[in-house]
């Protein structure tokens, strides 16, 4: 991106996409405008100010690469007449060869892909990214059904996922921190939110989360993902767990996402386990003083998923974490 009042675009006007004696339309703040990257003078330019800044901080470990236009004024002034069809495919390849030289010099780099839309999420950028934004909307009940929407597509590992704020800036709903950070710890957890804004519980209980994220992290990026209830199958809860590739150890996560008096909720089956295996229940993000009746128990792999469990989820926005590891 670029925009109209800037030194960039007073000196290289061409360097924009658009097409010659047209009046441009503009995005955000009525000045924003796309950069050509079908034109290597772009590209290089783009790499140079990328490597310039991380080469002068080279603390910096993530990077936000938001594209938040749409290309709405279409045309080139590097390509020719016979390639101004093709705009889309050389934009994309020029975006390519700049992402690719920053991912070779700088392999370790955090990088996700934003953008405004769904268009965010697309298996063309992957190789370039490390994760990419699924949506705005951070609320979690609502994320509950997004990312398990978005995870038949793509794993865990590229799914940020971030704690937001209460009540949420986009549907008023105020949910518990437990509720958000167990829905954002089933993708790549992050956080939307302002430490020094939080009470010293809040923050207690995020550094008592995290910590327990980065326990389970290679489970739930780099093990198999077995749905187990659907939140739209309208049963009041919503259920999946992960599984290392051994099977030794798992991660099971339940979300209540209707509360009504009288509910009865069913219980719930687990999969991909060892059978032959048996497994120590331990809870994680714990909100309450008293342990489940099943904390510390060791119970088979062909137990939990014949049988299943039936879980205290009393409270609106009730969850669970719990963590399978094998034991002799």
């Amino acid at each position: 991106m670029t925009n109209s009042v800037s030194e960039l675009y007073e000196k290289h006007p061409h360097w924009v996409i658009g097409q010659p004696n047209r009046e441009l339309r503009h995005g955000r703040g009525g000045t924003q405008l796309v950069l050509d990257l079908s034109n290597p003078e772009v590209q290089e330019f783009i790499y140079k100010l990328i490597d310039d800044l991380l080469t002068r901080h080279p603390q910096i470990a993530y990077i936000k690469w938001d594209a938040n236009m749409n290309i709405n004024n279409y045309g080139s002034h590097h390509l020719p007449a016979e390639r101004q069809s093709h705009l889309y495919i050389d934009y994309h390849r020029g975006f390519a060869k700049v992402m690719q030289r920053i991912r070779d010099k700088y392999p370790d780099m955090v990088i996700q892909a934003c953008a405004s839309g769904g268009g965010r999420a697309n298996y063309g950028v992957l190789p370039y990214f490390d994760e990419f934004w699924v949506s705005d909307n951070t609320e979690a009940l609502q994320r509950i059904y997004m990312q398990w929407g978005i995870s038949y597509f793509f794993p865990a590992v590229a799914m940020a996922a971030h704690v937001g704020s209460s009540p949420n800036h986009q549907t008023g709903r105020v949910m518990p921190l437990k509720l958000r950070f167990d829905v954002a710890m089933t993708g790549r957890l992050g956080m939307e939110m302002q430490p020094r804004n939080m009470t010293d519980d809040e923050r207690a209980f995020s550094r008592t989360a995290i910590s327990n994220y980065k326990e389970i992290r290679e489970v739930v990026q780099q093990g198999d993902l077995y749905r187990l209830v659907s939140p739209y199958d309208d049963n009041g809860v919503a259920s999946l767990l992960y599984t290392a590739p051994g099977k030794e150890k798992a991660v099971f996560f339940v979300f209540k996402t209707k509360h009504f008096h009288g509910q009865v909720l069913p219980p719930l089956r687990m999969a991909g386990l060892d059978p032959g295996k048996n497994y120590r229940i331990r809870e994680l993000n714990r909100s309450d003083s008293e342990d489940l009746p099943i904390e510390g128990n060791v119970i088979s792999g062909a137990l939990l998923m014949d049988t299943g469990l039936e879980l205290p989820l009393e409270k609106e926005y009730a969850s669970r974490v719990l963590l399978l590891t094998e034991v002799d």
